[in-house]
């Protein structure tokens, strides 16, 4: 049974919940320290040396991380059956890790798995029409079959409707929440949640007490759109939590998609607008996602005559036949070269192999299910056997 936090996970979660620290600031502490433990060390007149720290809110920090009792957080998440994740941990999303304002720690209820990486977001407006609810329930459904794991918000709406569309279609879901984990909002969607946990997971940055805040969705939605290679847009009115999200998947190097919606209709309005101006491929099937993603959407491509691979030998849960070379794309073949036998932080792998972010992600996943590299803690990878 897993722990419910790491060693690294303890220094991480006193420095998520102290005062005035956020994501952004704590990667300079990272940078300014070298990881989380030595930082916590770090006196007021070195905090203050941090920019974006004043010499008043370097005290005010110091004071708050020292006087920080995080026991009773930890008790709190246990009792409920939920982990908290870091950064340093080799569970934390890898697609996640690759934004500049990755949560310090993720609370997790449910089950994360390695394959979680291919992920797709759905997201779209609360109060959606008949057309969207069956959009969203078909999209959910035709993503999760080919593999993808459907995020999305939980929220009334298309949100609900993705998430339904994925888990009965047998496939895996992740709700992102905007408020701890303690309760589930809105309350109509329990039983959903609960059926989410049991091929998917709860995520949330926010501590397990939190309330729902109007001003926790657009971090939550940083969160929907950082661990997934892509955001579709199924309606959304020119005023939508859905717009931000897919916002910031582009600013994050991710795809866009969106589900054209009637001419004069206030609930197509954002979506319209997203594929009128070129932010988002106008989808309305699965082959639209899957020619946007590249190879990682060849990979994802139902292959015909794929059942008759019986004949040829039984394959393993990797795709590949056991005793055999596994079979590389491209992406995965430079992948594979950059990664030693020594480990090797993601990041570098990523600047080394210059290909967007999504497609290496995506290449880190295939690559372990094939039992050929090995994630490790504090992002880091290295080779698990020859190719």
């Amino acid at each position: 049974m897993l722990p419910t936090i790491t060693d690294a996970g303890r220094i991480h979660l006193k420095w998520a919940l102290t005062d005035g620290v956020g994501p952004i600031l704590f990667s300079r502490l990272i940078v300014r320290f070298g990881d989380a433990e030595k930082a916590c060390s770090a006196s007021a007149d070195q905090l203050a040396a941090i920019k974006g720290i004043s010499r008043e809110s370097a005290e005010r920090i110091a004071r708050a991380r020292d006087a920080l009792a995080i026991d009773a957080e930890i008790e709190a998440a246990a009792a409920q059956g939920v982990r908290l994740i870091c950064r340093a941990d080799a569970d934390y999303p890898a697609g996640l890790a690759q934004i500049a304002d990755a949560p310090i720690v993720l609370y997790v209820k449910g089950e994360l798995q390695p394959t979680d990486a291919v992920a797709l977001a759905v997201v779209g407006t609360r109060q959606c029409s008949i057309y969207g609810s069956e959009q969203a329930r078909r999209f959910g459904g035709l993503l999760a079959e080919a593999g993808f794991t459907i995020v999305s918000g939980l929220a009334r709406g298309i949100d609900a409707f993705a998430h339904h569309g994925a888990v009965d279609a047998g496939g895996r879901s992740i709700a992102v929440l905007g408020n701890g984990l303690t309760e589930i909002y809105p309350a109509e969607n329990r039983a959903l949640a609960d059926k989410l946990l049991q091929r998917g997971a709860w995520l949330s940055e926010l501590p397990m007490q939190a309330e729902v805040r109007r001003e926790n969705f657009p971090s939550r939605n940083r969160i929907i759109a950082g661990m997934t290679l892509g955001t579709l847009v199924i309606e959304a009115p020119k005023r939508s939590g859905a717009l931000i999200t897919a916002r910031l998947a582009s600013e994050y190097n991710r795809e866009v998609f969106a589900v054209p919606g009637r001419a004069q209709d206030p609930l197509a309005f954002g979506t319209n607008e997203l594929i009128r101006r070129g932010y988002a491929k106008l989808t309305t099937c699965l082959e639209d996602v899957l020619e946007e993603l590249g190879e990682v959407g060849e990979r994802m491509r139902p292959k015909a005559g794929a059942r008759g691979a019986a004949t040829q030998g039984r394959s393993d849960e990797s795709g590949t036949v056991p005793g055999r070379t596994p079979r590389l794309s491209e992406i995965e073949k430079r992948v594979y070269q950059v990664v030693g036998h020594e480990p090797l932080l993601q990041d570098a792998v990523l600047a080394a192999v210059e290909l967007p972010p999504g497609e290496v992600i995506a290449a880190f996943t295939s690559l372990e299910l094939k039992g050929l590299i090995k994630r490790l803690p504090g992002q880091l990878v290295v080779r698990a056997g020859k190719a």
